[in-house]
């Protein structure tokens, strides 16, 4: 796993992709400096879907795009 780190918040994860549509994370630090999360996440509410903030999720593809994080089915493809 790599650590990323959100360019709007700094909240850092760790991902690993196992594809390209495939992104596993792993939070290491505590969501509450992140906005977009704070506002989808209710304790008075059960949540079906995982929350997510767009804003992680850009910072993940550009890690992808500069090649700071590889993605398996890619680089074989490259090969």
């Amino acid at each position: 796993m790599y650590p990323v780190s959100c360019h709007r918040c700094g909240t850092c994860v760790l991902v690993k992709k196992n594809s390209l549509a495939h992104t596993e994370i792993q939070w290491t630090t505590e969501t509450d400096r992140c906005a977009e999360l704070g506002k989808t996440v209710r304790p008075d509410v059960l949540h079906s879907v995982t929350p997510t903030c767009e804003a992680l999720r850009d910072s993940v593809e550009a890690s992808v795009r500069g090649g700071l994080l590889p993605v398996p089915d890619v680089e074989e493809r490259v090969l």
